[in-house]
């Protein structure tokens, strides 16, 4: 799958540098470098971290200035290069996990990232310790109310420009825009004014995975050095900026990152991937012993937003050999049917998942009785969210499902609409500390559930069992 956010920037004749050349310091180097810097975030009062794209790199997603990175590329013709998974299914690196641990422990108290990939959200790292200073090709923000809106889906433009969606706000309801820089849009002071005042009171500003050429991003972690700071760079190329550094390290940024959390003693949490999903059923009221209804399944963005995560829907009805098993192959699923009022009947749902999801598909079934009555509820999205979180990293495996909320409209038609949350994905991440070319020969298992090469890491999915609910 193409780099949908590289095809839709401005042509620039002058992207920087590109198709540098990349350095490996000799294995007993890198092990004292990566020593010494676990001890300065060891001692650290205020860790920041800047990350550019070699830190999602092995999640899949190119970079821009390496051999075979998009600027590189499109330089020597070639077009913009593919990403291993369909972009919205990139799963964080052990890097974006290692840095939640940080966070979480207390160590790590801001992030700045150049990245549009929406990877240190998913990961966990909270909104308010982010600055993402490029935008997210997955945040829509309301330019009136100045709500943000995370989407499961690419968002179709960039640039900052209309969407077709508006603020979901009753009082609102104003057009959204995206929120992804073109070339030569300024950085929002809303992410560059918590950044500069983080690297302003950073004591270890650490730079993962760029190259350091794009200003004013570039310029930030220099803001350090007037306060005493000292700035430390973990990147294949040399940068303009290491001759301002304390410490750079040339390795693959998990590698490293994987050896100072072990020298630390703190693990790596495993990655957990929760997907929402909104099933409508309807009914038009008839005088008689029929009724004519409607099953909808949706996203919970709007009807019209894509299910980008979802290949296909099975509907089935095991108890009732007199319904036909539909297959809805195209979004919007919906299906409508006719059948006797006073006759309940299971539904059952196979949600069959697409790229990128670590099991093939989940099962959802619910009795249909249009003769009872449908209770309302809400369980709450964060905590039903937390505890399929818990199941999945327990049970080491994915499919789990669990209904947040449940809403029943009596017209213009009766209809009830109960959102589910889904567990798409499980990931455990092992540390390895090994020679580089230790690292070239062990494999690892992405998200696809496809074993690549990998620096520094071993990626390990759960095998998939049968999914259930709670």
């Amino acid at each position: 799958m193409s780099l949908g956010y590289a095809e839709k920037l401005s042509y620039k004749e002058d992207v920087g540098t590109v198709g540098m050349s990349e350095h490996f310091d000799p294995p007993n180097v890198l092990q004292e470098k990566i020593e010494e810097l676990a001890m300065m975030i060891k001692k650290s009062k205020h860790l920041v971290v800047f990350t550019g794209a070699g830190i999602s790199t092995s999640c899949g997603i190119p970079d821009f200035r390496g051999p075979k990175g998009v600027w590189t590329l499109q330089r020597e013709g070639k077009g913009v290069p593919e990403a291993t998974l369909p972009y919205h299914r990139a799963v964080p690196s052990l890097t974006h996990m290692a840095l939640v641990e940080l966070e979480k422990a207390g160590i790590l108290k801001f992030v700045i990232s150049q990245n549009v990939d929406s990877l240190h959200l998913r990961s966990g790292i909270p909104r308010e310790k982010l600055s993402e200073l490029h935008g997210n090709s997955f945040r829509e923000l309301c330019p009136s109310c100045g709500v943000e809106y995370l989407r499961d889906f690419e968002v179709e433009t960039i640039g900052m420009k209309e969407t077709s969606r508006r603020c979901s706000d009753e009082k609102c309801g104003a057009k959204l825009k995206d929120t992804v820089l073109d070339w030569e849009d300024a950085l929002p002071p809303k992410e560059m004014n918590p950044a500069e005042k983080h690297c302003r009171m950073a004591d270890v500003v650490l730079c993962l995975g760029t190259s350091l050429q794009i200003t004013p991003a570039c310029n930030l972690p220099l803001k350090s050095l007037r306060g005493g700071g000292r700035i430390v760079i973990v990147n294949l190329q040399q940068t303009p900026k290491d001759k301002k550094a304390s410490l750079v390290i040339h390795g693959f940024v998990d590698q490293v990152i994987a050896g100072v959390m072990h020298f630390l003693n703190l693990h790596i949490p495993p990655y957990v991937r929760i997907d929402l999903v909104q099933i409508s059923l309807s009914q038009i009221p008839r005088r008689n012993k029929y009724i004519k209804w409607s099953l909808r399944i949706s996203s919970t963005h709007g009807q019209k937003a894509p299910l980008p995560f979802l290949k296909s829907v099975e509907v089935s009805f095991p108890e009732r050999p007199d319904l036909k098993t539909a297959i809805l192959h195209k979004q919007p699923f919906h299906l409508k049917r006719e059948t006797v009022r006073t006759r309940p009947f299971i539904l059952v749902l196979t949600l069959n998942f697409g790229d990128g999801c670590g099991s093939p598909c989940t099962r959802i079934e619910f009795p249909v009785d249009f003769e009872g009555s449908t209770d309302n509820f809400d369980h709450g999205k964060d905590a039903v969210s937390q505890k399929l979180r818990d199941i999945a990293i327990q049970e080491l495996y994915c499919g789990q499902y669990a209904a947040i909320e449940r809403k029943t409209m009596l017209t213009p038609r009766s209809e009830v609409t109960t959102v589910y949350a889904l567990a798409t994905n499980v990931v455990r991440y092992n540390c390895i500390l090994a020679a580089p070319k230790a690292f070239e020969s062990f494999p690892r298992c992405d998200g696809n559930g496809v074993k690549r090469h990998n620096e520094g890491m071993n990626v390990m999915e759960a095998s998939p069992k049968r999914p259930k609910g709670f």
